[in-house]
């Protein structure tokens, strides 16, 4: 569905990514690991059409959208729940849901408002609270939620988890995988590789903005010294 062939992606005179290759099967859930500073944002950002690939291609469902801006890349059937969550502070709960509710590119309406809602129950509570009034778990699951709002057929998480409670973490898991199993297609992006590689199909590790490993989830969860070796754990 989405496959990228050659990404070369500059910040300035600073080099990011290195012929980067990534292909999304749809229904596929794809893990993108390494370590800090490797260009995994970088590379959503260049897919996403927030930063402009120096060289390389983008293709959607065969199409080339290289270079499209973010708000087309979304328009095509793209969720993203970008780090540091993204939602309109100044907007309530509800508000910031609805404002993202539309019908998917193939005419989908698969996840409406009710459905968000008894996903995450703790966002019907705070329906009029005001987005910066939330917790931080909160606004992660108003993130997640504004996203399937727009019924997607890709859903890009960058760090979906990052310092929230344990409890909330398992939680936001439950719901990556209930994604999934709906045949959403996912980019994943998370410190807990443990946690990436059982929710995923396919995998991917970036190190200094090249691919040096990818395969199957299990074959990569299985080759510890690998593993260790380009993520440092």
């Amino acid at each position: 569905m989405l496959t990228a062939t050659g990404l070369e992606t500059y910040y300035g005179e600073s080099h990011i990514l290195h012929g980067v290759r990534l292909h999304i099967p749809a229904s596929t859930a794809v893990g993108l690991l390494g370590r800090n500073g490797m260009g995994k944002t970088t590379l959503i950002r260049t897919l996403m059409g927030y930063v402009r690939a120096a060289a390389g291609r983008v293709q959607w469902d065969g199409q080339d959208v290289t270079g499209l801006p973010p708000e087309r890349m979304a328009r095509l059937g793209i969720g993203y729940v970008p780090e540091g969550r993204g939602i309109f502070p100044n907007l309530s709960v509800r508000e910031n849901l609805l404002m993202s509710a539309r019908a998917g590119a193939g005419g989908q309406l698969d996840w409406d408002f009710e459905r968000v809602l008894a996903t995450f129950p703790r966002l019907s509570e705070r329906l009029a609270h005001g987005g910066q009034q939330l917790s931080g778990g909160e606004q992660q699951m108003l993130s997640i939620g504004r996203a399937l709002m727009t019924n997607p057929k890709l859903m890009v998480l960058d760090e979906a988890t990052e310092g929230l409670a344990p409890l909330i973490v398992a939680d936001i898991w439950r719901v990556i995988g209930e994604i999934r199993a709906s045949g959403i297609a996912t980019l994943i992006v998370d410190r807990n590789y443990r946690a990436v590689l059982a929710h995923t199909d396919q995998a991917v590790v970036l190190e200094k903005g090249r691919v040096v490993l990818s395969g199957t989830s299990d074959a990569l969860a299985a080759d510890s010294v690998a593993l260790m070796r380009c993520l440092g754990v």
